[in-house]
């Protein structure tokens, strides 16, 4: 089967909503995270990132424009040690006090479910990387059964020691509607190529102009754990 550039696959999507990618970069010296957000009302597009600690928390780009800040206020990245936890809400925080006390990110994602944002049921994805001694992700969705409130589906994918240039990319929307249609199927496959530069400059150029806001991507070098991040915001 053939795999796709990452910045191919999702120029092919208008409105992916939120997505996370992890993977190898091509040199096989880092693992490689992203993770972006769009917007299409004012209130979702008035956001930016900004860095927390050794994570990352969304703000209000124009305080005095913020109508609601639930679902949207978040910290998208926080790191447990060696694992970098990276979501699309305050799951993150669940997954975080799970791992503080000794249990599963699993664990953590079962009392959750997805997005109270009806009709549209956004769903919750997740994902957790390790990089000591090799690397090691996982990536999961918590959605609702065909739009159905009572019913929430959870899957869970894990890879280790995926080969030099090879990723996978998760995203909550299938593509633009109202409501709207949730992500289906595995993660997607993606060709990585570049340093962290040419990657984030090559995914934020993929992303739909008049949908994209936030961006932020990591590399994490395996043998030494040591991290680069950039993060770009379309208001600044």
């Amino acid at each position: 089967m053939s795999v796709l550039f990452l910045d191919t696959v999702v120029s092919q999507n208008r409105y992916p909503g939120r997505g996370i990618v992890m993977g190898r970069s091509d040199d096989g010296l880092h693992g490689f995270i992203g993770y972006f957000i769009m917007g299409r009302s004012e209130n979702s597009r008035n956001r930016i990132f900004a860095e927390e600690g050794a994570g990352i928390r969304t703000q209000a780009y124009d305080p005095t424009r913020m109508a609601d800040p639930s679902l949207i206020i978040y910290a998208p990245v926080r790191v447990y040690r060696d694992i970098t936890i990276v979501t699309n809400g305050d799951q993150t925080d669940t997954i975080y006090a799970y791992l503080t006390i000794g249990k599963t990110w699993q664990e953590a994602l079962r009392t959750r479910e997805f997005e109270p944002d009806a009709p549209n049921y956004t769903p919750r994805i997740s994902g957790i990387m390790r990089c000591a001694e090799g690397c090691a992700y996982a990536l999961s969705i918590l959605k609702s059964a065909e739009g159905d409130p009572e019913a929430c589906g959870r899957f869970f994918f894990e890879y280790e020691n995926p080969k030099p240039g090879r990723g996978h990319f998760i995203h909550t929307y299938e593509g633009d509607g109202d409501p709207l249609p949730s992500f289906r199927g595995e993660p997607t496959p993606v060709r990585l190529q570049g340093n962290l530069e040419e990657m984030t400059r090559g995914l934020w150029e993929a992303l739909d102009e008049d949908n994209k806001i936030s961006l932020f991507t990591r590399f994490i070098r395996i043998d030494t754990g040591e991290t680069q991040t950039r993060i770009l915001n379309k208001y600044r």
